[in-house]
């Protein structure tokens, strides 16, 4: 009876063991991804290349890496992975938000023009719940938004077909822009939350006429819970990583526009903050000291790069906005 439960133990050690291994390999995280281009057959660049192609190999990655979508995984070792299926839903909200821009913006004319069905469909597609597992289940929808965006990229490519377009304007850029600060904005918000503060209400700073549904307290404490400490990190370095990809896309499909605004030293240091968010976390676990104290808080570092590409993205949106 000894030995029987001495085997029993032993297994479970070792598959505890083996799962252990697992998920240190499914948490590797995918690299950064490098902007394609492509030129049509009168040797110009085909516009909205890069960036569609962004989306697709941002996508794909996420899809296609070690243990593939952990996201909607139910069963172990995945099951009890947070990192990163925290760093997935950081991507893909970033993916969501330019495919949002797509639709409405690049790949239109003016606000009284169509919207592409190919980009219309990948959106609603991108837009389901990302633990889904059952029918559908989150890949597949991901998936068939990938092929919709492959049809995208291919009618933009193809001179004979001027039904699809992207177009590369400041205006829209901008568009796109907004929404990025206001994701980092996000994010820098819930990275200083690690150490926790009080923080004033601003709600309705800058007009005395302003109101809003339902009052609030003044200021509020805000501390973020220590069993969320690790997922907020990775969710934005998934964010920051996605949205590395793209901003070297836009500067590919975009360099015109910047060039005129002389606004690409602003874009590459877009970039460089962003790349430093990818800087590998050496530490076995995500610590959470005080800003001054003994032991370091990698969520205060992070928010230090994402609140200075959000300062950049800022400067870049003035940048365009001037005649």
């Amino acid at each position: 009876m000894q030995i029987t439960r001495n085997k029993i133990v032993a297994v479970a050690a070792f598959v505890g063991l083996i799962g252990y291994f697992v998920s240190v390999w499914w948490s590797i995280e995918p690299d950064v991804i490098e902007p394609e281009t492509a030129q049509s057959e009168q040797g110009q660049q085909v516009i909205g290349y890069a960036t569609t192609n962004s989306l697709i190999a941002t996508m794909e990655a996420l899809l296609d890496k070690p243990g593939g979508w952990l996201s909607n995984d139910v069963m172990p070792p995945s099951l009890f992975m947070d990192n990163m299926p925290a760093f997935e839903f950081g991507a893909l909200e970033q993916a969501r938000d330019l495919a949002l821009i797509m639709r409405k913006e690049f790949s239109r004319s003016q606000s009284q023009s169509s919207a592409d069905s190919d980009l219309l469909a990948a959106h609603s597609k991108l837009n389901i719940e990302h633990t889904s597992w059952l029918v559908p289940s989150a890949e597949s929808e991901y998936r068939d938004a990938v092929k919709l965006l492959k049809l995208y990229r291919a009618k933009i490519s193809d001179p004979n077909n001027s039904n699809a377009q992207f177009y590369a304007r400041a205006d829209n850029l901008n568009e796109w822009l907004k929404e990025v600060q206001k994701r980092l904005g996000n994010m820098s918000q819930q990275l200083s939350a690690s150490v926790g503060q009080d923080r004033l209400n601003t709600d309705l700073a800058g007009e005395t006429g302003a109101r809003q549904s339902t009052p609030t307290a003044m200021s509020a404490e805000i501390k973020t819970s220590w069993w969320k400490i690790d997922d907020v990190l990775y969710e934005s370095r998934g964010s920051a990583w996605a949205l590395l990809n793209f901003m070297k896309a836009i500067e590919v499909d975009f360099a015109d526009v910047l060039k005129k605004k002389n606004a690409e030293v602003s874009l590459r240091q877009i970039i460089r903050e962003l790349e430093a968010t990818q800087q590998t976390v050496w530490s076995p676990m995500v610590l959470n000291g005080d800003g001054f104290g003994l032991v370091a808080n990698h969520s205060l570092v992070m928010a230090n790069y994402i609140s200075r590409a959000n300062a950049a993205v800022i400067d870049l949106t003035n940048l365009l906005s001037q005649g």
